[in-house]
């Protein structure tokens, strides 16, 4: 996919990523301290760091942080939400030309965002940045999609109405994860996440998707009734369960 298409395609989805977006579990903080030496003295550059989901937990421990975000919207509310935490840089910028000083930071991180880079334009950047002895952290959650019945029913959904679902859902691959540490020596972790919706919720969690059809198009009303009517058939007291693996890559590159 372009990187100018996947820098534009959640532009007007803001407002639902930010308040439905699911976050990351503690332990990938915890896991990075004891598995990479993560302290808050190290900065950091966080790659597409759109809204600041993961950027938050990185400030949170202490670290200095530039957030790498080319997406205007995303970037801006970024700097609405995380005014208050003097550690931060907004840096108008990208994965593959990020704009930092050569040997400037300790980690470089990509939460949810490493699938839409130029993988080896990406990679050349972040060797450049690092300092030696560097780490690159990528992680994802990764929604489970057969583990209950609206788990299953709600994959079904995304592939009848997603505009490019089945195509961006490849994207997130170990061979693609290969090409980013080419093949310098990394782990895995994994953990257990989940997020618990009423109906607004779900909906909302659905629209925050860059292949959810939007307002205007002709699936968008249809998928929207069939939400209805799988969160109907599951819910219990009137809510649904999302169930998660984070996943996460460590390792260094210089």
């Amino acid at each position: 996919m372009p990187t100018s298409d996947a820098t534009s395609r959640f532009s007007n989805r803001v407002e639902n990523y930010v308040r439905y977006r699911p976050g990351y579990p503690p332990e990938v903080v915890r896991a990075l301290k004891a598995e990479c030496g993560l302290m808050p003295g190290h900065t950091v550059a966080d790659i597409a760091s759109g809204t600041g989901i993961w950027t938050r937990m990185l400030l949170e421990n202490g670290n200095a942080v530039f957030g790498i975000e080319p997406n205007a919207e995303m970037r801006k509310a970024g700097e609405r939400l995380l005014a208050a935490y003097p550690k931060f840089a907004s840096v108008a910028s990208t994965a593959e030309v990020t704009t930092l000083a050569g040997q400037s930071v300790d980690f470089v991180t990509a939460a949810q965002a490493a699938h839409w880079f130029d993988r080896g334009r990406a990679r050349r950047e972040f060797t450049r940045i690092l300092k030696p002895g560097g780490w690159l952290v990528l992680l994802w959650n990764e929604r489970l999609t057969d583990s209950t019945e609206f788990l299953r029913d709600y994959e079904q959904l995304l592939l009848t109405y997603g505009t490019d679902y089945e195509e961006v859902r490849q994207e997130r691959t170990t061979s693609a994860v290969n090409e980013f540490f080419d093949h310098a020596p990394f782990q895995e972790r994994g953990f257990e996440m989940r997020q618990e919706f009423d109906y607004a919720g779900v909906e909302g969690r659905l629209l925050s998707s860059s292949y959810a059809p939007g307002p205007g198009h002709p699936q968008h009303a249809p998928m929207l009734r069939e939400l209805q009517r799988i969160f109907e058939l599951s819910s219990s007291a009137g809510r649904v369960i999302f169930e998660y693996k984070t996943r996460v890559y460590f390792g260094r590159l210089v």
